[in-house]
């Protein structure tokens, strides 16, 4: 775990990335300036050089940021990743977005269960690899062993169960119910990793899309939400599409009253070309 002012750091990092990509400027330009406007108190700015070395080199830094373990997370790194594949859809900008959110939520307060419900919602809502994607979670630093058994589990079993009910059994409600239907305090047979509110909600959403229980959690339970892309706004290019309109109509118009008046003038249609243009 890296101290909070560098997840300040990195979520401004990444925001800025993702204001300044529509510029259309090279990304190493990008990390100059935004290494310049960084604290040069933390680890950042030596991070993006070895980004900028490596962006220069073989054109991604994915493959740099999985060799600073230290100071980015797996997760991190599968993200970026997965943005640079050609192969994919996943758009650089979201990724970026992603990023910040999470760099934001790490330099406060954080809980596994918040950490694991946003990295794992950005999987499914962005149609990412589960494989790969819980196993990035799974060498997380923030989560302890059982969390990473937990996760593992999810891996194998996600797909061939609900997630649902993946929560549900790992949760403070499950344990209520459980005694309370066999009696006495059950055995527990795997520790507890989440609280009786997200068991009940789980168990509400069983046999549901996944999107719905993450809304539901952090509808109640204020757990943070993914950064989702705006849909395009069209206004700021509707004025020079009217404009470009109104000039081929106030053409067109020009040539229908040309016509009217008993022809249409070529000439004005042509740049005159040749010696004796001035002439005719």
């Amino acid at each position: 775990m890296l101290d909070s002012e560098e997840y300040v750091e990195q979520a401004y990092f990444f925001r800025t990335l993702s204001e300044r990509l529509p510029q259309n400027m090279p990304l190493q330009e990008l990390l100059r300036q935004a290494r310049e406007e960084l604290l040069a108190s933390t680890k950042l700015p030596m991070a993006i050089d070895f980004l900028r070395s490596e962006l220069e080199h073989t054109g991604v830094f994915a493959p740099a940021m999985s060799r600073l373990p230290h100071y980015f997370t797996p997760f991190q790194t599968y993200v970026v990743s997965e943005a640079e594949n050609e192969q994919g859809q996943f758009d650089l900008r979201v990724a970026l977005e992603i990023l910040r959110a999470e760099a934001g939520y790490r330099s406060k307060e954080i809980t596994p269960q918040g950490l694991f419900l946003f990295q794992f919602e950005t999987l499914c809502r962005n149609r990412l690899q589960y494989d790969r994607g819980l196993a990035s979670l799974a060498e997380d630093p923030s989560y302890d062993d059982d969390w990473r058994e937990w996760i593992r589990t999810v891996r194998r079993q996600i797909g061939l169960i609900d997630f649902a009910d993946l929560l549900y059994v790992r949760s403070e409600h499950y344990v209520v119910a459980r005694a309370r239907r066999f009696g006495g305090e059950a055995e527990l047979e795997k520790p507890v990793l989440f609280g009786e509110k997200e068991g009940k909600i789980a168990l509400a959403n069983r046999g549901k899309d996944p999107l719905f229980l993450f809304a539901a959690l952090q509808r109640h339970l204020g757990y943070p939400p993914i950064p989702w892309p705006k849909p395009h706004d069209d206004a700021q290019e509707l004025i020079p599409q009217m404009l470009r309109r109104l000039e081929r109509i106030e053409t067109r118009i020009k040539l229908l009253e040309d016509e009217g008046r008993g022809g249409i003038d070529l000439a004005k249609l042509y740049a005159p070309n040749g010696p004796d243009a001035k002439g005719t």
